[in-house]
């Protein structure tokens, strides 16, 4: 019985005793936010290597390139894609010109508030909103709209901007990479003009930087002036393996560094560590519920199921836990 009564009192201090806190205190004042992890130790290491003239594992900086996911990989992605929040606030404030959009799906759903039946429609649904608020603008005016709602408007459950709702570790990281020759670039399934409309001011990405998914465009004229005005035309739907097809259109080299979060990054993933070059995989893994949100294999948006199981399978593939890697989710509200 005292045996019992002993095993029962360490099992109840163990129980009740605090959380290990992070290992967040650092030397130097690049990846501040990274606890001292693996994942860390990964990224450094690896930065180190390839930009080493006396290592075999050399990379040039013109080869050093990096691509980035964007939504669930640089800033939240739940409870849906925030460009799809855009869409749906863009429909609502345009509907008094649309009296028919009432009785028409889905702008009827988008109206009446019922996500239910949005989230379930088919990808055609989706265009059809895309197509009726990110046409017919000329692109300049469409980046201004973007700008002043990404850094004015609010995420419901954090009460922050969206433009504040990007991860600071990640911030941290491009800015090390950049430092150290790398050309970071963001290959997304968001839309490449939504995107371009505050990347620089977001993660230090210019545009020109900033892979896609993309409608057309018609040259107009107008007072003698030529103007670049958005269509309904989806030009490419910029996931899975269109990514890797973008980014050789595009880029025209293969990355050493690739960094997503579900499924859509795949391809992307497993083509930037098919090469003879030193090479990395990181994949953003949301661990943490109470910080942020926490997700993978059953969610709707950003799932996490192959890439998951290939990640545990290689040596150069690393999964950033969110939840014990990260000491800082977004940047200190001031």
């Amino acid at each position: 019985m005292k045996l019992q009564s002993l095993s029962l009192l360490v099992m109840l201090a163990l129980s009740s005793a605090p959380a290990l806190a992070l290992s967040c205190q650092s030397n130097d004042n690049a990846l501040t936010s990274w606890a001292q992890s693996e994942r860390r130790s990964a990224i450094e290491a690896f930065v180190k290597e390839v930009t080493n003239p006396e290592s075999p594992q050399y990379v040039a900086a013109k080869d050093r390139i990096a691509v980035f996911d964007n939504d669930g990989t640089l800033w939240s992605e739940k409870p849906m894609y925030y460009q799809l929040v855009f869409t749906i606030e863009q429909i609502k404030g345009l509907a008094k010109n649309h009296p028919e959009w009432k009785t028409q799906t889905p702008f009827k759903w988008v109206l009446e508030d019922d996500m239910e039946s949005l989230m379930k429609a088919d990808h055609h649904a989706l265009l059809e909103l895309l197509q009726a608020t990110h046409s017919g603008v000329t692109v300049e005016a469409f980046q201004q709209i973007v700008h002043t709602w990404v850094t004015k408007s609010k995420d419901q459950r954090f009460n922050r901007s969206y433009i504040d709702l990007t991860y600071q570790p990640m911030k941290e990281m491009l800015a090390y990479l950049k430092e150290n020759g790398f050309s970071n670039y963001i290959v997304s399934g968001g839309g490449t003009d939504f995107m371009r409309a505050w990347t620089e001011q977001a993660y230090g990405i210019p545009a020109e930087n900033v892979i896609g998914s993309s409608f057309g465009y018609d040259m107009v004229k107008l007072d003698g002036n030529t103007l670049l005005v958005k269509n309904g035309t989806l030009v490419s739907n910029n996931d899975k393996q269109v990514k890797v097809e973008n980014i050789q259109r595009i880029i025209g080299k293969k990355p050493i560094l690739a960094v997503g979060n579900s499924d859509g990054d795949h391809a992307m993933l497993q083509w930037s560590t098919s090469q003879n070059n030193p090479s990395m995989a990181m994949i953003v893994h949301h661990t943490d519920s109470e910080r942020e949100w926490q997700y993978d294999r059953d969610s709707s948006v950003g799932r996490l199921d192959k890439a998951l199981d290939e990640a545990k399978q290689k040596d150069n593939w690393h999964l950033i836990d969110m939840k014990n890697d990260w000491c800082t989710i977004y940047t200190p509200a001031k």
